[in-house]
């Protein structure tokens, strides 16, 4: 009677090898998935050095400039010349979503007619505005505004 009470029993709870390894499978597929909807940070243009700024004083020349900051992003020749170093960060929350612009900035080194530093500015977006990270001011109107202004609509994507 014992011996038809354990065949019985192992009858009643069949045992399944696989249901725990299905389980676990499906749990990691699942961490899969959403690990691939996580936020995604993308970066545009000029990577700036660590401390690059810092290290180019007013009165640096040219060559100076360029073993510290690297190749310009673009030129222009307003009362001497003027480096643009031009970088963007944008973020997407969720995979699929449209990115949204967190940060955009131009570095802008001023040269005199010696091919000399004149002046440091780090321009990028502060209530809409462009602001100068540098000397904490927003320029005003007239040839540096006319060709900065182009260059912030032209990095924005919306």
């Amino acid at each position: 009677m014992i011996d038809t009470a354990v065949k019985n029993a192992d009858r009643a709870a069949p045992r399944r090898p696989f249901a725990r390894w299905r389980l676990a499978a499906a749990v990691v597929l699942t961490c899969a998935l959403l690990s691939a909807c996580t936020g995604e940070q993308f970066q545009r243009g000029y990577i700036m050095p660590p401390n690059a700024l810092e290290q180019i004083p007013i009165g640096a020349s040219q060559d100076q400039v360029l073993l510290v900051m690297g190749t310009p992003s673009t030129v222009a020749t307003l009362d001497g010349e003027v480096f643009y170093y031009i970088s963007q960060r944008a973020d997407r929350p969720v995979a699929f979503m449209k990115q949204k612009v967190t940060d955009q900035r131009v570095i802008a080194i001023y040269f005199d007619k010696n091919r000399q530093v004149r002046r440091l500015a780090d321009y990028g977006l502060k209530d809409g505005k462009i602001f100068d990270f540098v000397s904490r001011t927003t320029p005003t109107s007239g040839q540096e505004m006319s060709y900065l202004a182009p260059l912030f609509k032209l990095l924005s994507f919306n």
